[in-house]
C-alpha cells in the first residue's frame, strides 16, 4: 500500500491560486486517495444488484420518491431513494473487495437524491429568482457544472424555502460565502455540523451519507461495503466506443466522449438505487476535507469521478478536494434529505419482519 500523490494537468493545481472570477472551468485535476492497492482480476458478479427488494437478506427498497419544486414552467422534481439500516458502521474493508476508506457509517435514516442534478432545474430554479446560481456547461438533461459548493449550497436552500421550511445554509446575498450556524442552531446527529441547520430538511449530502448511498452493500446494519457504485467490487464497464450504449458506469475505457451522459442514462444503480454516484461528474459533498465542518472556507471533499477518468479512478478509496468557491466542468452535485414519515415506518417494518421471520424459524 502506498500514498498516492496529486498530478498536474494544463488547468493547473488543483490548491493553486483561485481566479479572480472564482471560476475554474477546465475540468478538475486528478487525484488524491486515501489508499492505493494493486488491481487483481476479479470475476464480475452474474447477478447486478438493482433489485427493489432482498427479502433473503431482510432488505427492502421502497419505490422512488418524486418532490416537487416550483411552479408552472419553472416547476421540476427530484427523485429520491430510502437509505436504511441505520447505525450502519464505517467501511474497514469487510466487504470482500480491496479497497476501504473509513466512511460510511450514518446513525439516521435519509433519502438521497436518485440522479445528480439536471441543468433544468438549476435554470428553473433561476428563474424562479434565486441569484447567482452558476451552471450552464451542459444542456437541460445533463449534470449541472460550473457550479461552485456555495451556489449548490444556495439551489438547497430554494429547496427548503420554497416549501416552507428553514434554510439549510447561512449563505450571504450573493451565494459566495457561508456564515456557520450556532451549536443550538446546528445538525447534530451523527456528530455536530456548523454548516447545516438542525431543522433543514433538504441538503447536500455530507462525506459519510454520500459514501453509504454509493458503496454499502445494503445487507443491514453492518459494515459490508463494495469498491464501486454499481454494487460490484469489479471495474465496471465504461464506455468503449462513439456511440457505446452498454454500459455500467459513465468513464473513459477506451473512448473519451467529451462530456457527461444525461442524468438518467448512466449505467447501473447502487445497492440503494442511486445512479450516477461512478462517472459521468464529479460531485460536490458538504463536508470538508478533514470531516469537521468547522470552516466556511476550507476545501470541501468531491467524490464519485468523471467521464474521462478510467475504471480504477472510480473506486470507493477515491477521493479530491477542492475550494468551495471553484467551479468546474466537471464538478455537479446531488441533494439529500431527510426521510418521510411513511417511509421511516417501511424500512423499520421490512426489519421487524425480517427478524421475525428468522426468529420463527428458529423456534421450529
Amino acid at each position: 500500500m502506498v500514498a498516492a500523490t496529486v498530478e498536474q494537468s494544463s488547468c493547473g493545481p488543483l490548491h493553486g491560486k483561485e481566479p479572480s472570477d472564482g471560476k475554474q472551468n477546465e475540468p478538475i485535476i486528478r487525484h488524491t486517495a486515501e489508499m492505493l492497492q494493486v488491481e487483481t482480476s476479479m470475476k464480475k458478479p452474474a447477478m447486478k444488484t438493482t433489485a427493489l427488494c432482498a427479502l433473503a437478506l431482510g432488505v427492502c427498497l421502497p419505490t422512488v420518491h418524486a418532490d416537487t419544486f416550483g411552479s408552472g414552467p419553472n416547476a421540476f422534481t427530484i427523485d429520491f431513494v430510502n437509505i436504511g439500516n441505520a447505525g450502519n458502521e464505517n467501511d474497514a474493508g469487510a466487504g470482500g473487495g480491496l479497497y476501504s476508506s473509513f466512511y460510511g457509517g450514518v446513525p439516521y435514516a435519509y433519502r438521497m437524491g436518485t440522479f445528480e442534478i439536471a441543468q433544468d432545474a438549476i435554470t428553473k430554479a433561476a428563474a424562479s429568482g434565486v441569484l447567482n446560481l452558476g451552471g450552464g456547461a451542459w444542456s437541460a438533461t445533463q449534470p449541472v457544472a460550473n457550479i461552485s459548493w456555495f451556489q449548490a449550497a444556495a439551489f438547497v436552500n430554494y429547496l427548503n424555502t420554497s416549501t416552507g421550511r428553514p434554510a439549510a445554509y447561512q449563505l450571504n446575498g450573493t451565494n459566495t460565502e457561508l456564515t456557520l450556524w450556532t451549536s443550538g442552531q446546528a445538525w447534530q446527529a451523527g456528530g455536530q455540523n456548523l454548516y447545516r441547520n438542525k431543522d433543514a430538511y433538504y441538503f447536500l449530502p455530507n462525506e459519510n451519507e454520500w459514501y453509504k448511498a454509493a458503496y454499502h452493500q445494503n445487507t443491514g446494519v453492518n459494515a459490508d461495503y463494495w469498491d464501486y457504485a454499481t454494487g460490484s467490487n469489479s471495474i465496471p464497464d465504461g464506455i468503449d466506443f462513439s456511440g457505446d450504449t452498454a454500459f455500467d458506469a459513465v468513464f473513459n475505457q477506451g473512448f473519451d466522449q467529451g462530456s457527461p451522459n444525461e442524468v438518467t442514462n448512466v449505467g447501473l444503480a447502487s445497492a440503494y438505487g442511486t445512479m450516477g454516484q461512478n462517472g459521468n461528474v464529479f460531485e460536490w459533498s458538504e463536508s470538508t476535507h478533514d470531516g469537521i465542518n468547522d470552516s466556511s472556507s476550507e476545501d470541501r471533499a468531491v467524490r464519485g469521478g468523471y467521464w474521462l477518468d478510467a475504471g480504477f479512478d472510480l473506486r470507493s478509496s477515491d477521493r479530491v478536494n477542492s475550494s468551495p468557491a471553484l467551479e468546474y466542468s466537471n464538478v455537479g452535485f446531488r441533494v439529500a434529505s431527510v426521510p418521510e414519515p411513511s417511509s421511516t415506518v417501511l424500512m423499520c417494518s421490512a426489519g421487524l419482519l425480517a427478524l421475525a421471520r428468522r426468529r420463527r424459524r428458529a423456534t421450529l
